[in-house]
C-alpha cells in the first residue's frame, strides 16, 4: 500500500515557537509510519522554510526551555496553485515529491490565526485543523467571544481596547464594569503569553502595558473564582467531545512557565472529578462553541466552573498543544482514542473535509 506522505509543518515566527517543537515532536512520534511517511518542514523564528531530516531536526529535544530548530540549510518555497508538487527546494532548484496532506503545528502568530491555512488553500492543499476563518476568529479573543456571545454562549465578561485607548481607560472603570480583580491579555497570543493578573492601578497599568508589546488589541477579562476546565472536540460535520480534565495551579494562573517549563506547580486531573450533569453541560457547550465558530477537525475548548456551577467558555484554541503535558491528547486518551489514533483520525478528517470542498463549484 501506497504510504500518505504527510507535511508537519512546525516552529514558526511566533511566540510560541518553543511549544510548536515540542508537539511536533510528539506528533512525528505518534505517526503511524507504516501508513504515512513524514516529511518535516521546520520554520526558523527569522520565516525562513526548511527541509528538516528526521534524525537530526532538533537541538535539546528534551529541554523544553532551550530546545531549538536544527539548521539544514536546504531552503524552500511554496508553489502556489494546483501543482502536483507544491514545495521547491530552493537550493536544488526543484520539487519535492508531492506531499499529500499537511499536519500544521505552528502555535500562535501566523500559524493558527489562518495566515498558514491561507497558503495551504492556495497551494490546494488538505490540512489538519480548522479553515482561513475559523481560525482566525478563535485566534482573535475579542471577536471570538463576541460571536459566541451573541450566539447565546456564556463568556467571561470582557472589554476590548486598542492601543490608542488603552491608556486613558482607568483601573476604576474597569473595576465598575468587571470587579475588582481583572485579567489583561493580547487579543491575538496563546500560551498565557502576555498575560497578566491586576488588582489596583500599578498593576494595571504594568499589566496594559505588557499586553500592548504582544498586539495593538488587548482584552480586559473578569478574573472569575473557579475551577479551569478543558474539553476537546473532534469532527467535521460529525462530532465528539472527550472527556473533561481539570487544571490545578498552585500559583495565581496558569502561566506560559507553568505551562512548559516549570511542570511541578501544575497538577492535571484527568477525568475531573465533576458532577455528571455538569461535565454533561461543558461537553455540550463545548459542540455548540465549535459549530458557532465554524471549526472543523479539531479543537480544546477551556472553561471556567464556578461554586455555583456557572459554567463560562474562556477560549477556543484550534490548534492545542502536542506536548507531553498538553491536555488535548490526554483528554482523547482517557475517552479511549490513543495518541496514534488520534494522529491518524486527525489526517483522515483533513482528508475528507478537503475531498468535500474539492466538489464545490468555483463558477458558474
Amino acid at each position: 500500500m501506497t504510504k500518505l506522505r504527510v507535511g508537519i509543518v512546525f516552529g514558526g515566527k511566533s511566540a510560541e515557537h518553543e511549544v510548536s517543537l515540542q508537539s511536533a515532536r510528539n506528533i512525528i512520534n505518534a505517526l503511524d509510519k507504516s501508513l504515512f511517511e513524514p516529511v518535516l518542514i521546520g520554520i526558523h523564528k527569522s520565516g525562513e522554510w526548511e527541509l528538516n531530516d528526521i534524525e537530526s531536526y532538533l537541538e535539546f529535544r528534551d529541554d523544553p526551555a532551550c530546545i531549538s530548530l536544527s539548521k539544514t540549510g536546504k531552503n524552500l518555497a511554496i508553489v502556489l496553485g494546483e501543482s502536483s508538487n507544491q514545495f521547491f527546494q530552493i537550493d536544488r532548484q526543484g520539487d519535492l515529491k508531492n506531499i499529500d496532506v499537511v499536519f500544521p503545528i505552528v502555535h500562535g502568530s501566523s500559524g493558527e490565526d489562518g495566515c498558514m491555512q491561507g497558503v495551504f488553500r492556495m497551494a490546494n492543499l488538505p490540512f489538519v485543523g480548522s479553515d482561513v476563518l475559523a481560525s482566525a476568529v478563535c485566534m482573535d479573543k475579542d471577536v471570538s467571544k463576541r460571536l459566541l456571545r451573541d450566539a447565546g454562549l456564556s463568556v467571561v465578561p470582557f472589554i476590548t481596547v486598542r492601543r490608542l485607548d488603552a491608556m486613558q481607560l482607568g483601573f476604576d472603570e474597569v473595576k465598575r464594569k468587571l470587579g475588582p480583580v481583572v485579567f489583561i491579555k493580547p487579543a491575538n497570543q496563546g500560551s498565557s503569553i502576555g498575560v497578566t493578573k491586576a488588582f489596583d492601578e500599578a498593576t494595571y497599568l504594568a499589566a496594559i502595558g505588557t499586553a500592548l508589546e504582544f498586539d495593538e488589541k488587548i482584552v480586559i477579562e473578569t478574573a472569575i473564582e473557579g475551577r479551569e476546565i478543558e474539553c476537546a472536540v473532534m469532527g467535521n460535520e460529525e462530532l465528539i467531545a472527550s472527556a473533561c480534565g481539570e487544571i490545578v495551579v498552585s500559583g495565581d494562573f496558569y502561566t506560559y512557565d507553568t505551562k512548559y517549563i516549570d511542570k511541578s506547580s501544575t497538577r492535571i486531573l484527568i477525568p475531573a472529578k465533576l458532577e455528571k450533569e455538569v461535565c454533561l453541560g461543558i461537553q455540550d457547550l463545548a459542540l455548540k462553541a465549535f459549530k458557532v465558530l465554524g471549526c472543523a477537525g479539531m479543537a480544546r475548548i477551556d472553561f471556567f466552573v464556578t461554586l455555583n456551577k456557572d459554567i463560562y467558555i474562556n477560549e477556543v484554541n484550534t490548534l492545542p498543544g502536542f506536548t507531553d503535558i498538553s491536555m488535548y491528547p490526554k483528554l482523547w486518551e482517557e475517552s479511549g482514542i490513543g495518541y496514534v489514533a488520534l494522529v491518524e483520525r486527525l489526517i483522515l478528517l483533513a482528508l475528507e473535509r478537503f475531498k468535500v470542498k474539492s466538489q464545490l463549484k468555483l463558477t458558474r
